[in-house]
């Protein structure tokens, strides 16, 4: 009884997001039967998120459906002091290419449409994202959700690699160091 509670408690947690919903038509004898595909996005806020979809008759089918796929489908995202991501990192779906990179504290959600939907179900609150190629919504939310699931945290690399955290850490701080040296000596010329 009391995991049921729980799980109750937590569905009641979840953010949903309604990314599209588009109606569809199947021809058939008499003419046109009409139908619906929604695309929800599901997140707890806390670094887990999943999409689904889904077709109905009716647009509430459509979307219940849709978000109980996306339950079932949700992956765990590593994030950085709770608010952005670890690294920058790209991604593609189609003709749909996503850039996704992390951003200071304050930045706030810089991207369109479908990518926020998701990055406000997830938790993140500070990213700069870019979509290029195909806007269509299926190839976004595909191509986003492919980013995600490429995230390392520092500790899954350094578990990896059998190496410290910190070790994983000075190399990041070390090379974004050299960076930034690198675009001001450009930028002097």
């Amino acid at each position: 009884m009391a995991r049921a509670q729980q799980e109750q408690r937590e569905e009641s947690e979840l953010i949903e997001r309604l990314v599209s919903i588009n109606r569809v038509a199947k021809v058939v004898k008499g003419g046109r039967r009409f139908g619906f595909a929604a695309l929800m996005v599901v997140g707890d806020g806390r670094g887990r998120v999943g999409f689904g979809t889904a077709k109905a008759r009716e647009v509430p089918d459509a979307v219940k459906k849709a978000t109980e796929q996306a339950k079932r489908n949700m992956i765990r995202v590593p994030l950085r002091e709770a608010r952005t991501i670890h690294h920058d990192v790209t991604a593609a779906d189609g003709a749909g290419r996503v850039s996704l990179r992390s951003a200071p504290s304050g930045t706030g959600i810089i991207a369109g449409g479908p990518m926020r939907a998701i990055f406000e179900a997830v938790g993140i609150q500070d990213i700069v994202a870019k979509v290029t190629g195909s806007n269509n919504p299926h190839a976004i939310v595909n191509a986003t959700m492919g980013a995600l699931k490429k995230m390392q945290s520092p500790r899954q690399v350094a578990a990896r690699r059998g190496k410290k955290v910190s070790d994983v850490i000075a190399n990041r701080e070390a090379a974004r160091s050299a960076a930034e040296v690198a675009t001001a000596v450009a930028e002097a010329e």
